[in-house]
């Protein structure tokens, strides 16, 4: 009986301590995931404050800012992303970032996902293109007769907006389920002009 009483505490002890030891990696897993800056030359995407916004570090200046947006309510920016690319000779930066809400009542809950991808001439600090895609993923109990007493769970996707594609000469295009915008960059303009199509 002694010797079972000490096996079960053994046995006890030795699960307690595997269990402490898988908090932790969770932990760390969490923080390397969730990207809430990025950054490049000398260029830094953060949120300050209420503030979504571009840092602007120049040697011997005050740090200057551009705002991306104003957030509101507990929707915030992840998987933030700054890359910058050559377009008709013009350095530019490319800002892409996702933002994640859900909407739930009693027979119907909206799981939203939003990828934003905005690209600045910083010099001039300036907005010069901008794209979002929407997807909406919809769970929803349908009642099936007037007297509500049979229903069924029905589950829909809903898009907006376009995927966006950066290619290797600059140019821009906007991806849809029947369409396709192709987009290039207009130096005297400062900003992306639709390309004409061929006839």
């Amino acid at each position: 009986m002694k010797r079972l009483l000490i096996l079960l505490a053994i046995a006890l002890s030795t699960t307690t301590g595997f269990a402490q030891n898988k908090k932790t990696p969770v932990k760390s897993t969490k923080t390397a995931t969730t990207s809430s800056t990025a950054k490049v030359d000398n260029l830094t995407a953060e949120i300050k404050g209420n503030a979504f916004q571009l840092t602007i570090a120049e040697k011997g200046k005050a740090p200057d800012a551009i705002t991306v947006k104003e957030l509101v309510g507990d929707v915030k920016p992840s998987d933030i992303k700054l890359s910058s690319f050559t377009s008709s000779g013009t350095k530019l930066y490319l800002l892409q970032w996702t933002e994640k809400s859900n909407t739930k009542t009693d027979i119907k809950t909206e799981d939203i996902t939003t990828i934003y991808s905005v690209i600045y001439e910083i010099p001039n600090k300036k907005q010069v293109f901008s794209n979002y895609q929407k997807t909406t993923n919809i769970v929803e109990k349908v009642f099936l007769d007037r007297n509500k007493t049979a229903s069924e769970t029905q589950e829909k996707v809903r898009r907006e907006g376009f995927e966006f594609i950066l290619n290797p000469d600059g140019s821009v295009a906007q991806k849809g389920k029947t369409q396709q915008n192709n987009w290039t960059y207009d130096v005297a303009k400062q900003e992306f002009v639709e390309m004409k199509k061929k006839k």
